[in-house]
């Protein structure tokens, strides 16, 4: 680990917001697995959108069927 990175991760230790380094290392994995989710969900509805044309849904079902999928 880069000693800037490891630098950081000992101070978020030390400021009791985590209890270890890879407490705080897996709760960055666990959000970057959660974000990478979230994009592959989107590129999902892009690339089927692209191929199957136009949608009847409004705007505000299409915001709102993002935001029940995106916050599951």
């Amino acid at each position: 680990m880069t000693e800037p990175n490891d630098k950081w991760l000992k101070e978020q230790v030390d400021s009791k917001e985590y209890s270890s380094k890879s407490e705080l290392v897996n709760d960055l994995i666990r959000q970057a697995r959660k974000q990478q989710s979230q994009i592959d969900w989107i590129k999902s509805k892009i690339e089927k959108a692209e191929k199957s044309g136009f949608t009847q849904d409004s705007k505000e079902e299409i915001l709102s069927q993002a935001k029940t999928s995106l916050n599951g």
